[in-house]
């Protein structure tokens, strides 16, 4: 960890309900009304996304039922999606960020951490100030609202956000830190999970306070390095630094899923569904020239639940080879003939280069390297991309109905 350096002026701005917000930027009328994002429930896409502060009022969570969210509030409206929206804003607003520092790190598309340490006194006398000015530009500018966070280190900085929304300035500094932060609820400290909160609820801590007051040691006992790190965490003590804007982000993930329409089941259902699936996450990877290590799949049932099994994997990042390992996934840890709602395939441990293999001898040849199959991929992504998506398709996905 570098030396703390307690003059540090971080800030971490929150866009309030960023999607719903987005969603509802063209029905100014239905500003005050509560509104939902969520899919389609004729298509079985009915998950609530997101919603705005009318409908929180109801008690209405992210990844409930839109069935469920209704019989909470009946009058509740629903938008669909709009991604690229979200894209068009996220980019406009971090751009004002830039105006400010080059050191904007987001933290998701509606959220950033900024670092003004070096150039607050060009702007504004103090951190507080500054936060003030960029909420109401981004306001001016967009219609949106923020909420900031200004603190000398990232965890307290999110803390602060957070702690009073929407449209909203905390300052939780060197002074101050303890009676704000010190109260609240473990489970409100970044990267407090609900499975590390309930092993600190077994320790017996349940605020911040005392995680920073707890014995090191026994943090360690129970969570290993991630103890450590939120011991530090808690103490005020953390001192990551803001990364610069056009910093290149680690891609730790690349994964396809879909809620399908109707229930699937049986190989002949399932089958064309990871086919589709695979040749997304495939294609993803070839454009970021990337390669798993690693696949994962994700069955969601028809009462929701989750079921994730994954393996581990030569190199690559050919659809096919990615497709058959996730379908002999499914057949040894699934019962092909039980209904299936939504699957999810995920290429895991990424790497810009083919990590070395031993080659079984025993393999057949196109096993042991794929290369020309990874060409043949890329000259089909060229077509794809120069004709539209479905210029080239599987036979067995052309005869599915699953994917409307």
């Amino acid at each position: 960890m570098e030396k703390l350096n307690k003059d540090r002026i971080i800030l971490h701005c929150d866009c309030n309900s960023f999607f719903a917000s987005v969603s509802l930027l063209p029905y100014p009328e239905l500003k005050d009304k509560p509104v939902a994002v969520g899919g389609s429930s004729e298509n079985r896409h009915g998950i609530v996304l997101a919603k705005n502060e009318a409908a929180k009022k109801y008690g209405i969570k992210t990844a409930q039922t839109i069935q469920s969210a209704k019989k909470l509030c009946p009058d509740l409206i629903i938008l669909p999606p709009q991604r690229e929206r979200y894209e068009y804003f996220s980019k406009i607003i971090n751009g004002i960020y830039n105006k400010y520092t080059d050191l904007v790190e987001p933290f998701g598309i509606d959220e950033s951490w900024l670092d003004v340490t070096n150039s607050v006194h060009l702007f504004a006398p103090d951190g507080k100030t500054l936060a003030d000015e960029i909420r109401q530009r981004v306001y001016c500018e967009t219609g949106l609202t923020i909420s900031v966070g200004v603190s000398f280190n990232k965890v307290f900085a999110k803390l602060g956000s957070d702690y009073k929304k929407p449209d909203a300035i905390t300052v939780i500094s060197q002074e101050n830190y303890r009676d704000i932060v010190f109260p609240l609820k473990v489970e409100e400290l970044l990267y407090v999970g609900r499975n590390t909160a309930e092993t600190l609820h077994k320790l017996g801590i349940r605020t911040i306070g005392q995680l920073a007051a707890a014995d090191i040691k026994l943090l360690e006992d129970k969570l290993g390095k991630h103890g450590t790190d939120l011991h530090i965490y808690a103490n005020g003590l953390e001192n990551s630094p803001v990364m610069p804007f056009d910093a290149q982000r680690e891609v730790k993930s690349v994964g396809s899923g879909n809620t399908f329409y109707r229930d699937i089941s049986g190989l002949g259902d399932i089958k064309p569904a990871l086919m589709v699936l695979s040749e997304q996450v495939g294609h993803r990877l070839r454009k970021h020239g990337l390669y798993a290590n690693g696949v994962q799949i994700t069955i969601k049932n028809p009462a929701l639940a989750s079921f994730t099994r994954q393996c581990r994997i030569p190199s690559t990042n050919v659809s096919d080879s990615i497709y058959h390992t996730a379908l002999e996934l499914l057949v040894k840890n699934w019962n092909v003939k039980m209904p299936i709602r939504a699957l999810t395939v995920t290429a895991l441990d990424l790497s810009e280069d083919k990590k070395a293999r031993q080659i079984n001898l025993f393999d057949a040849p196109e096993t042991q390297d794929d290369t020309k199959k990874e060409n043949l991929q890329k000259a089909l992504d060229s077509i794809k991309q120069k004709y539209g998506k479905t210029a080239v398709q599987n036979a067995s996905v052309m005869k599915t109905d699953l994917f409307k």
